[in-house]
């Protein structure tokens, strides 16, 4: 017994497989040509938490300054970069240094009293704990008074701030 179907259904029906059949193979090979990691666990992202002055972008430059970059991967405890190879504690370290550093954009003030970074060995992901505090900044306010006369005699006042230390 046949089952009697259309030629147009035939063909629909073929070229749904063809269809399948061409986009499993594609997948295939997409998959058997991708580069394999045989370096290591490559660094994923930088994620910051407890900023609220400081942009997130001058903590993740000073984050990627330590070696903790994108191109750079994890092997073992070793932090391999383009230029040079350190332990992943000694980039931890060297981190919360710079982020410290980090001040806020179009002045020298650096209120980053502390920073803790981690980095997850499997998965490359880099967790920065910011903590911000101005009771740390020594700012200094020198005033200066001037009069003018052409304005019935009031004075004012121009202050004049600088970081001391």
């Amino acid at each position: 017994m046949f089952i009697k179907i259309r030629r147009d259904t035939l063909i629909i029906l073929l070229l749904a497989f063809i269809l399948i059949v061409c986009g499993r193979l594609i997948i295939y090979v997409a998959y058997a040509s991708s580069a394999e990691v045989a370096e290591g666990v490559p660094i994923a992202g930088i994620i910051v938490k407890g900023n609220d002055i400081v942009p997130i972008d001058s903590i993740r430059y000073n984050v990627e300054n330590s070696g903790l970059r994108e191109g750079s991967y994890i092997d073992g405890d070793i932090l391999r970069t383009s230029i040079r190879e350190l332990p992943v504690t000694e980039a931890e370290v060297n981190a919360e240094k710079f982020v410290r550093r980090s001040t806020i954009p179009g002045t020298k003030i650096a209120p980053i009293a502390g920073a803790d970074v981690t980095v997850n060995k499997q998965t490359g992901i880099v967790t920065v704990t910011v903590i911000e505090d101005f009771s740390t900044i020594n700012i200094t306010g020198n005033s200066t008074t001037s009069s003018d006369n052409s304005n019935l005699g009031k004075s004012t006042s121009v202050y004049n701030y600088s970081i001391a230390g």
